[in-house]
């Protein structure tokens, strides 16, 4: 089973058109000529977004990420979330050419399938067709633990309310897409819709219903308390890792 990309074509909402174009535009001109093409997730280029509710989230493609420094794109980034109040915030991500052709099951996957592209030749194109499979699954989640066990840490000593619920709702929304990625082979798509993620779950999950619920109850809500929260992520993340390390098992003794 192949797999399709998310977002067919770009829906930008007349909201948010303006401001796409023109961080588009100070980017090129910040880093002239250094960025092959850029690529947008999400609900803004589906044309779902709410505004003053949802966030923007682009990927830089380059052939050296080292030549984009992260700083001067903060900088650009400062400015326009003060000029359009209507985002909540601006997330952008960078990674070279090789990458995305070099790892179709991750950066590949998240360029050809996730994204959609907004400015310059599409690479996405390039990688080869994306096959539903036990290894594809085991490839999607190679860094997964590395982010859990970061935004954990994050979470941890976050000592602000407003961070703590960002944090809180970040890490819930990293899980139930790491539970998604279990049931792909029963799915056959990639959901980026978290209700649609989370009934998947309930659906094809042997895991208790109690714990899918509420990581979907505070993706909803942050405002609870963080060790309380923390316990459930940790037996959710235990339940996640066993079922990898089964699926690399199986692999394993095929080969």
């Amino acid at each position: 089973m192949i797999l399709e990309k998310v977002i067919d074509k770009v829906v930008i909402q007349s909201e948010y058109k303006e401001f796409v174009n023109k961080y588009i535009n100070h980017l090129l001109a910040e880093f002239k000529g250094k960025i092959h093409s850029i690529y947008m997730c999400g609900s803004v280029p589906k044309g779902t977004a709410t505004p003053f509710k949802s966030d923007a989230d682009f990927t830089i493609v380059c052939a050296n990420p080292k030549e984009i420094d992260y700083e001067r794109i903060s900088n650009i980034k400062d400015r326009l979330l003060e000029e359009y109040p209507v985002l909540t915030k601006i997330d952008t991500i960078i990674c070279s050419i090789d990458d995305v052709l070099s790892k179709p099951h991750e950066w590949g996957f998240w360029v050809k399938i996730i994204c959609v592209c907004i400015h310059g030749d599409d690479i996405g194109e390039k990688v080869p067709p994306i096959m539903i499979s036990p290894a594809f699954i085991l490839d999607l989640n190679i860094e997964t633990k590395e982010e859990v066990n970061r935004v954990h840490r994050s979470l941890s000593n976050a000592n602000d309310d407003v961070l703590k619920n960002r944090y809180i709702k970040g890490y819930s929304k990293r899980l139930i897409r790491a539970l998604y990625s279990l049931v792909l082979e029963n799915t056959g798509i990639w959901e980026d819709d978290i209700i649609k993620m989370k009934n998947a779950i309930l659906n094809y999950c042997e895991i208790d219903s109690h714990l899918v619920e509420y990581l979907y109850a505070c993706y909803l809500d942050s405002n609870i308390p963080v060790e309380e929260f923390l316990g459930t992520a940790e037996e959710v993340y235990r339940y996640f890792e066993n079922v990898l390390n089964e699926m690399a098992a199986s692999r394993k003794s095929l080969e």
